[in-house]
This record gives C-alpha cells, structure tokens and sequence, in this order.
C-alpha cells in the first residue's frame, strides 16, 4: 500500500462458469462501482476455478496484500459451491450450520421446502459475520476482511448496500469520461504530457467503435476534485485546439 490514506480492495470471481465463457462477469465492474464510491480502489481482479486449493491460495494471498477482499460464486446449494468450505480451511475455522443463516432460511422456506440443497446454503464457518439477502434469503458472510457474496448478479448487487456501515473508506474516487471522435495515436502525445504533470490523477484511453465510427474515450480518475477539474480543463483546451470531435462527456 502506497500510503496510510489509501484503501484497497481485491477481487475474486469464482467458477469455472465464468472461465468457460458460459457466464459473463459483471459482477466486477457493480463492485468496483459501488467501492469506488466509498472510497476503496479495487487493485486486483481474479477470476479462479472451483478448486478448493485454489480458494484458500489466492484468499490468503490477497487478503494480507489489500485491505479488503471481495469473492463472488460458490456458495449456492450445489456440488460444486465450495467457497464456504474453502474459506473456512483459509482461516482455519470450524464449519458447518451457522445458526443464524440456518433460522434466516429455515423461516424464509413454505414447510416442506427447506431440503438438504437449501440447508447447504446456511454451512460456512460458524463464526462468520453475515451479509443479509433480501432477494433470496440465502445470507453471504464476511470472516475479518474476507467478504463472500453470491455469483448472482442481480443478488449480489441487491446485498452490498448493506455493508455501507461495515466497511472504511476513504476519499470518494471521483470520474469524468470525455468521449472523443479520434483515434489514440492522435492524442497520445497530449495525454502523456498531462499524465506527467499530473502523476496523481490516472487517466486512461480506451478506443470503442459505436454508430459504425470509431472513437476513444478518456477517463480522468481522482480523489481530489480540484486536480480532476484541472485535468479536465486541460484535455479540453488540446481537444479543442486539434479540432477533434467531442462525442460526449459525463
């Protein structure tokens, strides 16, 4: 960690879903939306398959390189919904039924319903803290800066909020897009010098094609709203004096 101001944060998608090209990872980019916003920038993403050695690897890894980690997948009702299991073995903790998720789900289940595959969902270490669910019952849980969450998307997305109050933050990251009607090679130039005098900002190009025209678009990150409006001003004056197009900025 560059300063003692900086919060970090890891990613880690798990299934072998999502390794196969079967199911598309979006989860990552809700996340590093929503920790944007609280001030924690997410420094890496990984995504690994459903193998337990695997799990706890990468878990302990990153836990001890950022301050928090994020997982995604694996703690459903199914064979292969491991990650409970492996991130007990990570921190070398007991599990089985956590009483809490079992009541939750016990209660959120008509008579009858509560089968072996929807108990499965309420194993985990037995100390963890939870994460509630209010689309689907089935509770994720937090062991100290570790965090499972469901590969759910729509699931996943409808459960972060309420970790607002747990996790610290730091200074909100900031965004502005200028979306331009150029190619990268015409703007390199220009964008390095004010990249190099501006070494605290980050600012990328990304090329898109849209309307059948090509286009790139540049995106201005900060903490500090005051260098990220300078940043802006000047982009804007090189912009204008080349001519170029701007396509739209938000």
């Amino acid at each position: 960690m560059t300063n003692k101001k900086e919060i970090t944060a890891g990613i880690i998608i798990i299934g072998n879903e999502v390794l196969s090209g079967r199911t598309k990872d979006i989860n990552t980019s809700t996340l590093a939306k929503w920790l944007n916003s609280l001030g924690i920038e997410v420094k890496e993403v990984r995504v690994i398959p459903d193998i337990e050695f695997t799990i706890i690897e990468t878990v302990n890894h990153l836990r001890k390189k950022f301050n928090y980690i994020f997982t995604t997948g694996g703690i459903g009702p199914t064979h292969d919904d491991i990650t409970a299991e492996s991130i007990s073995k990570a921190f070398n903790l007991e599990y089985g039924f956590h009483s809490e998720a079992y009541s939750i789900l016990e209660k959120y289940y008509n008579p009858g319903e509560f089968n072996d595959g929807r108990q499965k969902m309420a194993k985990m270490p037995t100390s963890a803290n939870l994460i509630l669910n209010p689309t689907s019952g089935a509770p994720g849980f937090y062991v100290e800066n570790v965090f499972c969450l469901p590969g759910v998307p729509s699931i996943l997305q409808s459960m972060i909020g309420g970790l607002n109050n747990v996790l610290v933050g730091g200074e909100p990251i900031l965004n502005l897009t200028i979306s331009l009607r150029t190619v990268e090679s015409e703007i390199a130039k220009s964008i390095t010098e004010i990249q190099n005098k501006n070494k605290d900002v980050e600012i990328g190009s990304y090329p898109f094609f849209r309307a059948g025209k090509l286009g790139v678009s540049i995106v201005i990150r900060s903490s500090n709203k005051k260098k990220l409006d300078g940043c802006n001003v000047e982009i804007l004056k090189f912009v204008k004096s080349k001519g170029i197009e701007i396509v739209e900025e938000v």
